[in-house]
């Protein structure tokens, strides 16, 4: 090969490469915390109190105790437990566009659990995604955010978990479809969108704000269920918490945004909603949140809670501009009056919910059980309010009322019905879900 076409070869290669490497760029985006725009340093770094861990009041608690705490804080066992099964026995089926994906068991079993990972294989599958074996984990186990983890933190986890006792339990095959069953191709997506990377606390904030940071980003995983997805299907920070859809739910924008976010919020709501799953004038957390709340965050210490709330205060605001700017009143008394034209959303309103959630929506019953405030029933696209009809809530923190599922008593054609009714009479703007809607929204609920 001659000089010159050495050099307009070497300049082709220079320019895909550069191309790529914007397109990655482009495609991954800023981080989670890229937002605060502070200086970063290393954990070993950071002068102030330390924002990893378990709270203070853990700070003499065996290394058990503390992974208990750590692995309630990560949500751990909502995703590792079928109903029905033991715990942390995995099993539990996500269903997804491309088939059915169903999480592992990590109990210390060394046949079927993680009885025979080391420290280093551990680390491996948080952060990295690497199973044992050297397969990949797919992202719907959130080894991007677990990344931020500190190594110690992620080993009292596994401390905890290999305190409990083995379950010899093997998971369903996944149903996953060419070319998504192709474990390999991760090896190139975590490339682009797992950092790897530990948590670095931001010197211009306070030890509560970096508390919150590592909680919300590294444990709890917020943005994994309330940040839309890229291109890539990985997070898109771009729109940092501005709400996305999450098997089969609605989750919310929890930016400070004041008109369909959080930032109108008090703090004593926040905290009575991330502590109990209902806050008043706000609604109750149903689906995947009110799994977060009973399971994780109605576990966290005070000022723990106190931290999360701290940090999504700093949240820039995101608009969302299908949700309503201003929530409906109370709805009328008299049932005559609210509503939609068909008659059989009031019909099943009438025969299965009014008792418990009352004509104005202001119930008797219980607080949780009110419908005025609430984020669903303002949504236009009544996803959770069907999905609520659909699969109940089945709440478990003390105090919490728990709604049976509908899901077998209603046809789609009702469900819908129904869904829209209770949007038109108590939210600000009724949707038109059609029973296909309702049919597609049964499919992508977990197992």
């Amino acid at each position: 090969m001659s000089p010159a076409a050495r050099r307009i070869l070497l300049g082709v290669v220079a320019v895909v490469v550069v191309a790529l490497a914007i397109a990655v760029w482009l495609v991954r985006g800023p981080g989670p915390m890229a937002f605060a725009g502070g200086p970063k340093v290393a954990l070993a770094d950071y002068k102030a109190a330390n924002p990893t861990g378990a709270p203070a009041t853990l700070a003499s608690a065996s290394l058990v105790e503390r992974g208990a705490y750590l692995a309630r804080a990560a949500d751990c066992m909502v995703c590792h437990t079928t109903k029905g099964g033991k715990d942390y026995a995995g099993g539990l089926g996500f269903k997804l566009p491309f088939g059915t994906l169903y999480s592992t068991n990590i109990t210390p079993d060394k046949e079927t659990g993680i009885g025979n990972y080391s420290d280093q294989d551990f680390l491996n599958a948080v952060h990295r995604g690497v199973r044992r074996d050297g397969a990949r984990l797919y992202p719907a186990m959130p080894f991007t955010s677990y990344t931020y983890i500190s190594d110690a933190d992620a080993l009292a986890i596994k401390a905890y978990l290999f305190s409990l006792p083995p379950v010899h339990a093997v998971a369903p095959a996944n149903t996953l479809t060419f070319p998504f069953n192709q474990r390999w191709a991760m090896t190139f997506w975590s490339a682009v969108f797992n950092p790897d990377t530990r948590f670095e606390p931001d010197t211009s904030k306070t030890p509560e704000w970096n508390r919150g940071a590592y909680l919300a980003e590294a444990l709890a995983h917020c943005g994994e269920c309330h940040t839309p997805r890229n291109l890539g299907f990985a997070l898109d920070n771009r729109e940092k918490f501005a709400g996305a859809l999450t098997a089969g739910w609605r989750a919310y924008n929890i930016t400070s945004d004041k008109a369909t976010g959080i930032g109108a919020w008090r703090d004593e709501d926040l905290i009575a909603y991330l502590s109990t799953g209902h806050a008043v004038g706000h609604g109750s957390a149903s689906g995947p949140m009110g799994e977060a709340v009973d399971h994780s965050f109605s576990q966290f210490a005070p000022e723990d809670i106190s931290a999360v709330v701290a940090y999504l205060r700093s949240v820039p605001p995101i608009s969302s501009p299908d949700l309503p700017a201003t929530l409906a009143p109370p709805a009328p008394a008299l049932h005559k009056d609210g509503g939609t034209p068909d008659p059989r959303g009031k019909m099943v309103f009438e025969g299965g919910c009014v008792s418990c959630h009352g004509w104005t929506g202001e119930s008797s019953i219980s607080p949780f059980a009110t419908l005025t405030g609430a984020w669903a029933v303002n949504d236009p696209a009544a996803t959770n309010v069907a999905q609520i009809v659909i699969a109940g809530t089945r709440r478990q923190s003390e105090g919490a009322l728990s709604m049976p599922a509908f899901g077998n008593a209603y046809s789609d054609v009702e469900i819908a019905a129904v869904a829209n009714y209770v949007t038109a009479r108590f939210g600000s703007k009724g949707s038109h879900l059609t029973a296909q809607d309702v049919a597609e929204l049964r499919k992508q609920t977990a197992e």
